[in-house]
């Protein structure tokens, strides 16, 4: 007979384990419960900053229409839109007109306008946009 048809020794002896043991156990439950802290822990921190986000979006919205708003209005009333503006409950809406001369276009041709909103929280979103007497 060869050595080749020997069974291995392994084979021959019986298996002792059947299933697994209570350290197993516990170090499985441990590597799962570290992991779905840190995952609790990352899921926690992005819902917190999602409402941030939503408050800065809609800041942005306001001062964007706000800018628009005063541009779309002819240029000798543009003084007045800015004086005038509406605003948004919970948020504080602000609007600065200057009608300095900017390189080489004279003063009572141009005014650079800025507007400003404070959401909620106390972010600050600015918008700034140039009109022309045209």
């Amino acid at each position: 007979m060869s050595t080749n048809s020997l069974p291995s020794p392994f084979l021959l002896l019986p298996s002792r384990q059947k299933g697994i043991s209570l350290i197993e156990l516990i170090m499985f439950i441990a590597i799962i419960s570290i992991a779905l802290a840190g995952i609790m822990l990352v899921m926690d921190q992005t819902t917190g900053h999602s409402a941030d986000t939503l408050l800065r979006e809609q800041a942005l919205t306001i001062a964007e229409s706000r800018l628009e708003e005063i541009e779309s209005q002819k240029f000798s009333d543009i003084a007045s839109a800015v004086n005038n503006l509406t605003q948004v409950p919970g948020y504080s809406v602000s609007a600065v007109l200057d009608t300095s001369a900017r390189g080489g276009i004279p003063a009572a041709s141009a005014a650079l306008i800025t507007v400003t909103v404070t959401d909620p929280i106390g972010q600050t979103i600015t918008a700034t946009g140039y009109r022309t007497a045209y």
